[in-house]
C-alpha cells in the first residue's frame, strides 16, 4: 500500500459510526476483505471478543454469501435461519446477535469490505436500516476507487522511474501498452484455443514494436522465461492495476495473482512488481 494512502480501516470505522447513528442498531461491525476472506476487525457496540479476528470465507455464513452475490442480505433471526451455513454460529451466539444485515463494499467486482449491523432480538430490519447500510457501502466503494486511482498513478510514476533506471526509452508507449494488456485480457476469456493463440501472437508482436533487432537474432528470445499466464498477469500490472483488479480482469483470486508475481520475480531476478515490469520490457516480453 502507498505510504501516502490514508488508512482504509479508518474509513471503514467512520462508516460504521455513521450507520450506527442512522440505524440505531446496538452493534455494527466490519471485515476487510481480499476477495476470498473477510476478517472481522472493526466493532462498535460489542460485548465480547468472540468475533474479533473471525475469518469469514467466501460463500460461508451471511457475510460470505453477500461476498458471492455482491448484494445486501438480512436475516430476521440468526439462531433460526436455514438460508446460510452455520460455520460462525458459536461466535455469533456468544455475542448474542439475532437479526443481522450484511452489505458488501464492491470495488471492480470484488468485495473489499463487508459491513454488518445487528440487533440482539429477533426482528425484521426495516428499509431505513437497509438504505443506511447500502448508502454507506456505496460511499466507501467510491472512496476506495478514488484511492485506488491515486495509487495507480503513483505506481505508474514509480514504473517510469524504474524504466529510466534500466535505460529503457522514454518515449510515450502508453497506448501500445494498453492495447497489449487488453488483447491478453480478452484472450484469457476465450474458450476457442485457436482464436486465443492468434490474439496472444498479436500481443507478442506488439511487444516487439519499436525495438531494434540484430540481423539473425531471435526478436523475442527471452519470452519463454515466463509462462503465458504470467505474462497475462504482468501485462495488467504494467497498466497500474492492483492485485484485485488484475484478478477481476483475469478471473483469478488476488492470492493467485500474488503467487504469480512471486514466481515472476524469481524468474526475472526482481524484487518488486515494478522491477518485474521494467525487466520484462527490457527483455521484450512486454511493450
Amino acid at each position: 500500500m502507498s505510504i501516502l494512502r490514508p488508512s482504509d480501516s479508518d474509513a471503514v470505522l467512520g462508516a460504521l459510526r455513521k450507520v450506527r447513528q442512522e440505524s440505531g442498531l446496538p452493534m455494527v461491525f466490519a471485515g476487510e476483505a481480499d476477495g476470498e476472506t473477510a476478517r472481522l476487525n472493526r466493532f462498535i457496540g460489542a460485548r465480547t471478543s468472540s468475533m474479533q479476528g473471525l475469518a469469514v470465507a467466501k460463500g460461508r455464513g451471511l457475510g460470505g454469501r453477500v461476498m458471492v452475490s455482491g448484494r445486501p442480505a438480512t436475516v430476521r433471526d440468526y439462531e433460526d435461519c436455514e438460508g446460510i451455513t452455520r460455520d460462525y454460529a458459536e461466535a455469533v451466539e456468544r455475542e448474542g446477535l439475532r437479526a443481522i444485515i450484511s452489505v458488501p463494499v464492491m470495488v471492480s467486482g470484488v468485495a473489499r469490505t463487508v459491513l454488518y449491523g445487528s440487533a440482539r432480538v429477533a426482528t425484521q430490519l426495516g428499509d431505513q436500516v437497509s438504505r443506511s447500510f447500502i448508502r454507506a457501502a456505496n460511499e466507501l466503494a467510491t472512496e476506495f476507487q478514488v484511492r485506488d486511482e491515486v495509487d495507480r498513478r503513483l505506481r505508474m510514476a514509480d514504473l517510469a522511474a524504474a524504466e529510466h533506471s534500466v535505460g529503457l526509452e522514454s518515449a510515450d508507449r502508453e497506448q501500445l501498452r494498453m492495447l497489449h494488456g487488453e488483447l491478453r485480457a480478452i484472450a484469457a476469456e476465450l474458450g476457442d484455443p485457436a482464436l486465443r493463440n492468434r490474439l496472444l501472437a498479436a500481443g507478442s508482436a506488439l511487444a516487439g514494436v519499436g525495438r531494434p533487432t540484430a540481423v539473425g537474432e531471435d526478436p523475442v528470445p527471452e519470452k519463454t522465461i515466463l509462462s503465458p499466464r504470467e505474462i497475462d498477469v504482468l501485462a495488467q500490472v504494467a497498466l497500474g492495476c492492483s492485485n484485485a483488479e488484475v484478478g477481476a480482469r483475469l478471473s483469478l483470486s488476488p492470492e493467485t495473482i500474488k503467487a504469480y508475481l512471486r514466481n515472476i520475480g524469481t524468474k526475472l531476478g526482481t524484487r518488486s512488481r515494478m522491477e518485474s515490469v521494467a525487466r520484462a520490457r527490457l527483455l521484450g516480453i512486454l511493450p
